[in-house]
């Protein structure tokens, strides 16, 4: 990703904000992430990182919807999803500097803030506190990485999608449903099926105290 400009304070603010809740940065770190952190564009329905690249940055998505996946016999297995205030970048591609088999793509149009792999690298080792907000994200993140193998390895789809709820409910208006239904591992029919399902439950138990009152109103 070619970078476009530098970010103002006002665009860099809630990067920073998500990094001083994990951890003060001071100001000399404030400093030095204004002089390296860049800003790209990515289109919907462009990659941003393409299977057996290099992920070189690493991304803060100040808006717009981003989803990974691998294909497998031109068959596409969305791996996650997530939305403004997050980081992303492939595990494998950037950490390690290797070709990744994970695909980024904008599911909407995004504006992102990023930092070239060096550029941290740098800013680790010239400022060793800034390590403990990398450890704290990393933390973050594996538990994301948890709970999403958790959902995956399950076999019963409702049990599948009711936890994808508790998890991800503020996800689920921005994304289609194939994305939804290949992140669970689930066809689009048995998807739509379990949704039937789950919004009849819901509103059985919307109505059901009103019509208990109904009836004891008439005793």
């Amino acid at each position: 990703m070619i970078p476009t400009r530098y970010p103002n304070k006002t665009e860099l603010k809630p990067l920073l904000d998500l990094f001083n809740a994990l951890h003060p940065i001071g100001k000399r770190v404030e400093i030095y992430l204004q002089k390296n952190i860049y800003c790209c564009e990515v289109k919907k329905g462009d990659l941003l990182v393409k299977g057996g690249e290099i992920c070189d940055s690493i991304y803060f998505i100040r808006k717009g919807v981003l989803r990974g996946f691998i294909t497998e016999e031109d068959k596409e297995i969305t791996t996650w999803v997530t939305i403004e205030n997050e980081v992303v970048a492939t595990i494998t591609g950037f950490l390690l500097q290797k070709p990744t088999m994970e695909n980024i793509q904008a599911i909407e149009d995004c504006e992102l803030l990023a930092i070239k792999w060096e550029d941290l690298d740098r800013l680790y080792m010239k400022y060793p506190s800034f390590n403990i907000v990398g450890r704290k994200l990393t933390e973050q993140y594996y538990m994301y990485a948890e709970n999403r193998a958790y959902i995956t390895r399950l076999h019963d789809a409702e049990k599948k999608y009711e936890i994808l709820m508790e998890l991800y409910a503020h996800l689920l208006n921005r994304i289609p449903l194939k994305y939804i239904a290949s992140f669970l591992g689930i066809t689009i029919e048995t998807l739509s099926r379990v949704r039937a399902r789950g919004n009849t439950r819901n509103k059985h138990k919307t109505t059901q105290p009103q019509q208990t009152r109904t009836s004891r109103s008439k005793k």
